[in-house]
């Protein structure tokens, strides 16, 4: 039996990049032999083993046979005289079919140190046709190493377009999507997954709804890039730098889903955006399992951030509706994540990716001159079919003495 480090662990140490997690590839063993020596079963498609000290996933070496659609049409053998070298065989990218053996040396048959070096990603045969989560994967890596300057080799795209239009991305369980979206969007470079996924083509069939804005005009004066699709991506960037919440990232996404299906005739304005953006969101949260967190986010931003953008136009029964609207009062935490959003969105434009935006420190103020009102006074001072009445009043007296006692600040519109 030979053990070997696998994996990210190994590309990682190349790249000079630290690495918390270790995986293991154990060639000439069985299942049995494993078991024996206290190793704990996980695996349900294919043997993976939990070491009984470490708790690190130890794998035996195995070889793939594609015998249907997507991403579970595949059969296994995990037998002992499956080498490494074939092991690796069976992997996306070079750079993750790297092995380490104990004495620490490198068994690298296909080139991945040197496309380490070189910072390309390439695919190791043409098996990875055969499995279209692999197009996921090429986009989160694409995201993960662009400020390493990774680029796609030529070849690999090209694969991934053609398994496009063969339909393979067609076959991707929406877990598996979800999965690995959630994961690009909660690391670095965010665009780049949607850049790499639109490339490809893959975007028009795992979120249409995303790749229908590219194309879609703006009016210049507020939009400066012009285009939606790039306005979605400058906001991205913004939203990357200001939070790392997964929930803001999503919102970010999916703020202006609405401008994706606007008449031609309205063009370039946007009327009625924000509403026909919710029902977009909620079609793609009944599709791919969204966390309720994520998809409620995004519904508020984009309802609500024209309202936001526009705060200190607004009156104070408008203010109260968007602070009610938000649920702020019961909320504050995911309303700060609401203001974020705004805010990268009102960044997100060319050349403004540095402007102010007062609008956000405004409606915090706003927010706690209402919740400011006694509402536990005024409940025992009014009869019971009055208490929401009085205290919405009071609630609308306190914002209109805000407005008049905050500083005037000019407003850039939406």
């Amino acid at each position: 039996m030979q053990v070997y480090l696998v994996g990210g662990a190994v590309r990682d140490e190349q790249l000079g990049i630290p690495h918390n997690e270790r995986d293991w590839c154990v060639v000439g063993a069985t299942p049995d032999e494993l078991l024996a020596q206290g190793y704990r079963q996980v695996g349900k498609d294919f043997p993976v083993f939990l070491h009984p000290d470490s708790g690190e996933e130890y794998a035996l070496a195995r070889t793939e046979r594609k015998t249907g659609p997507g991403y579970h049409g595949f059969a296994f053998d995990c037998s002992p005289d499956v080498s490494i070298e074939d092991d690796l065989l069976r992997r996306d990218l070079t750079i993750n079919a790297i092995a380490k053996d104990a004495g620490g040396k490198l068994i690298d048959p296909f080139g991945g140190v040197k496309d380490i070096q070189e910072r390309v990603l390439r695919h190791v045969s043409d098996a990875f046709a055969e499995d279209p989560v692999r197009i996921l994967r090429v986009a989160k890596f694409a995201a993960r190493f662009r400020h390493l300057d990774f680029t796609i080799a030529p070849e690999t795209m090209q694969l991934m377009r053609q398994m496009v239009l063969d339909g393979e991305v067609d076959a991707l369980v929406p877990d598996r999507v979800w999965q690995e979206t959630a994961a690009a969007l909660a690391g670095r470079s965010v665009r780049t997954y949607v850049e790499v996924l639109r490339d490809c083509g893959a975007l028009k069939i795992l979120l249409p709804e995303v790749d229908a804005l590219f194309g879609v005009p703006q009016p210049k004066k507020w939009h400066p890039e012009i285009d939606t699709g790039v306005h979605v991506l400058l906001v991205l960037d913004q939203a990357e730098a200001l939070s790392d919440d997964l929930e803001v990232r999503f919102a970010a996404l999916t703020h202006d889903l609405g401008k994706g299906n606007t008449p031609g005739y309205r063009l370039p304005s946007h009327p009625g955006h924000e509403r026909r953006g919710c029902k977009l969101i909620r079609q793609i949260a009944s599709r791919l399992p969204v966390p309720n967190a994520c998809r409620d986010l995004a519904l508020l931003a984009a309802e609500f951030h024209t309202h936001c953008h526009r705060a200190l136009e607004l009156r104070a029964g408008t203010l109260l509706k968007v602070l009610e609207g938000t649920d702020a009062f019961r909320r504050p935490e995911r309303f700060e994540q609401f203001l974020i959003t705004c805010e990268a969105d009102a960044r997100g434009r060319g050349g403004l990716e540095n402007r102010s935006y007062p609008q956000a420190d405004y409606l915090r103020g706003a927010l706690a001159a209402a919740a400011a009102v006694d509402a536990g006074a005024i409940a025992g001072a009014s009869r019971a079919s009055k208490i929401s009445t009085a205290i919405h009043r009071a609630r609308v007296m306190a914002l209109r003495e805000y407005r008049r006692s905050a500083p005037a600040v000019e407003i850039q519109k939406n």
